[in-house]
């Protein structure tokens, strides 16, 4: 059998008891490391689990899937995904992978920030399409997800924004070479998002008919799940100063009119 197994937000304790039950039995178990990080170093899942954990990086998830699926038709495979299994598409690819090679798979569902973004107060029905940032360079400034965050909140509707993160990520020096060197990890914080939304609102504003503005509300959030869990509210504008420490952070924009029960919730967390 092949397992997807979701580990939940915060860190290696937050599996669930069937999917700790499972890792303990599986004979390979690999810990996709790049759409998102636990705070727990591998070591300590190590320990917990009993196993010994293969860090998977995007290049062996993307390219390697052959190899992570190896063997799975004799052997317990496990592949941990920080979060819920189906909170990238790249996992969705690897299932369908496994079922076109007639390999068993079960998937084990776990929270992710899809619905635990939820603690803020923001009510989860109330939210349109989710947004992902990237992060900009010198000649490359893509914003064409700056569209569906407008029609959210034409619609009355949050937005939640996934924030870029870059890990062993390949310099473009080393693109051209035959030994490949990366970049050291790189997260988005609230505060950079921040300050791009508003580069992007600053060019659109003319054409814009949205009603978003620099003094909009945004809620901004870091380490959701973990006992040092921050979260923040105030507006667009203030954002782009705002500090919530270590990653991961997540950045909702809010829909222009809050139910009274939102409103009284996010106000705790006002600045």
């Amino acid at each position: 059998m092949f397992y997807v197994i979701g580990l939940g937000l915060g860190d290696y304790k937050d599996v669930t008891v069937k999917g700790l039950e499972i890792i303990k039995q599986c004979d390979r178990v690999y810990l996709e490391s790049y759409t998102s990080i636990l705070s727990s170093p591998t070591s300590e899942l190590e320990e917990f689990y009993g196993r010994k954990v293969t860090v998977a990086d995007r290049e062996l998830v993307e390219q390697g899937a052959s190899e992570i699926l190896e063997g799975a038709k004799e052997q317990n495979i496990a592949f941990l995904v920080v979060g819920d299994p189906f909170g990238a598409t790249t996992h969705t690819d690897l299932i369908l992978r496994a079922k076109q090679s007639g390999i068993k798979v079960k998937v084990i569902h776990n929270a992710s920030i899809m619905n635990a973004v939820g603690c803020c107060g923001l009510q989860l029905y109330t939210f349109g399409e989710t947004v992902s940032i990237p992060y900009w360079t010198e000649s490359w400034k893509p914003d064409s997800f700056f569209e569906k965050l407008a029609i959210n909140f034409k619609n009355n509707l949050h937005t939640l924004c996934l924030l870029d993160i870059k890990v062993k990520e390949p310099t473009l020096e080393s693109l051209t070479k035959k030994k490949k060197e990366y970049m050291p990890p790189l997260f988005m914080s609230v505060r950079e998002a921040a300050k791009q939304l508003l580069e992007i609102l600053d060019k659109k504003m003319s054409n814009d008919t949205s009603g978003l503005s620099r003094k909009s509300l945004c809620i901004g959030l870091a380490r959701v799940g973990c006992d040092d869990e921050r979260i923040i509210a105030c507006s667009l504008e203030e954002m782009a100063d705002v500090d919530l420490g270590k990653p991961l952070h997540c950045l909702v924009i809010a829909a222009p009119k809050l139910h009274p029960l939102e409103d009284e919730y996010v106000q705790q967390f006002r600045i």
